[in-house]
Formats: C-alpha cells, structure tokens, sequence
C-alpha cells in the first residue's frame, strides 16, 4: 500500500518546482486536491487516489525520474519564462527528456554549473544550507585581494539578513588589474558571493560555479546540457545524505 506524502512533496517529485516554491503555490490558493483549493501547507495527499491540480492543470508523478547539469551561460535567466523577454535556462533545456526544475540558482550574470532535476528529496537535499552540500566558485574581481580580506571570507561576513558560514577560500592568480580567488560554500543565499565581497569593497567581474557537491562542470560548453549517469547521481545522493537514510 502506497503511503501518503505532503503536498509539497508530491509536487516536487512531479517536476513543479522545489519544495519552497511548492510551498508558495500552496500559499497563493493555486493548488487543489480532489478539485478542492488547499492553503494548509501540512496538506498530504495519496498519489494512488487523491487527484492534484495547479491552475487548473492535473498534475501526475513522473514514471522516471531525472537529473541533468547545464553549463549555464551569462545573461540567461533561472526561471520559466521572463516578461522582459531574456533569454530563460528552460530555453536551453527544450530537448530535456521531461519536465525539471532547478535545483537552486545562479544569478542573471553568473554562469556554470547548474543541477536540473525532477527527483523532489534530491533537489531539496541539495539546495538546502542544513544538508552542507558544497558549492564551489571561481571569482574574478577588479583589484588585489588582501590576506585580511581572504580571512574575513574565511571566518565568515556580517551581512543584512545576518552572517555567513565559514567559507574555504584560495587565492588563484593576478592578472594585471584583476585577481581570481576560489570559495567552497555550503549555503546558498540570494547574490551571496557578490554581497560578501562587496560588503569588503570589490566589484566581481566574473562569478562561475565549477563544482556541486562531487560533480564538475568539467568539459562540459556553455549553453549545452547532459543527463547524470546511474554513477553521478549515485553520488549526489550519497552527498545529499539520502543513500544512508534509504539503507537505515
């Protein structure tokens, strides 16, 4: 007999989006169990009887579950679609085998490595900061980062909605007026990398993830995607700390 999930849960398994985003959909009335609207976001459903709709839309569990990486490109956006016209990551995914969703962000002018997917514990476990999966970037910025300043990244920033973990961070290389430093995070707020070296008064030039938890971006072009192998995702799941508790 199939147990019951939250609705966030189902959701995200079904490819909507990550379980916060769920969480939101719920929130504004856009979500029905059995053609009734729910807000409650304790909400469950049984996927084997009860019948789930967004905006009017039946939603059904995938048959087959799915995780890809994109190279994400400047200048592209991590959203569905865009009102101003820009170019979106979904635009990118057009030949993905179904419907996934990202797992986190990059921003408008970072690129790199980006994780799809529509396995909805997986993508949670990944981009949530309690699970301490690491994230690294490679940073270029305008100037000579100093000893003191790498420290401070170190031990972590006060920024305005409160400080940061501590970071592992390795100065690269100079070259002429600008300097590339690598930081290791294992938390993922909003414009994060770009607000901790502002707040020390450096402009970033260029912000590009090259790795997520054991996968690389490798060789991968910008602009092009690939499915994970049984390995890769293997290994995501074990970073994300889901194989010990599916072995408990």
């Amino acid at each position: 007999m199939q147990e019951t999930q939250r609705l966030n849960r189902y959701l995200a398994t079904a490819g909507i989006a990550s379980r916060r985003r769920c969480d939101d959909l719920i929130r504004a009335g856009r979500v029905a169990v059995n053609g009734v609207p729910v807000q409650e976001l304790g909400t469950r459903v049984d996927p084997a009887s009860d019948e789930v709709f967004v905006d009017g839309a039946r939603i059904e569990l995938p048959n087959e579950q799915w995780t890809l990486v994109l190279h994400k490109p400047r200048e592209v956006l991590v959203a569905a679609s865009d009102e101003r016209g820009r170019k979106t990551v979904m635009d990118l995914l057009k030949d993905a085998p179904g419907r996934v969703f990202p797992v986190g962000r990059l921003d408008y002018r970072s690129e790199g490595l980006l994780l799809f997917t529509n396995d909805g514990d997986l993508a949670y476990r990944l981009a949530h900061p309690r699970f301490k999966v690491e994230k690294v970037y490679q940073v270029e910025v305008e100037g000579t980062v100093s000893r003191a300043d790498l420290e401070s990244l170190r031990r972590g920033v006060v920024l305005e909605d409160g400080p940061t973990q501590p970071a592992q961070v390795e100065f690269l290389r100079k070259r002429k007026t600008r300097s590339t430093i690598q930081i290791e995070l294992r938390e993922g707020r909003k414009r994060q990398i770009r607000r901790m070296l502002g707040l020390l008064g450096y402009d970033v030039v260029r912000l590009r993830r090259t790795s997520f938890g054991p996968l690389a971006i490798g060789s991968l072009d910008p602009g092009k995607w690939r499915a994970l192998d049984a390995n890769e995702v293997r290994a995501l799941r074990r970073a994300a700390g889901l194989d010990a508790e599916e072995t408990q």
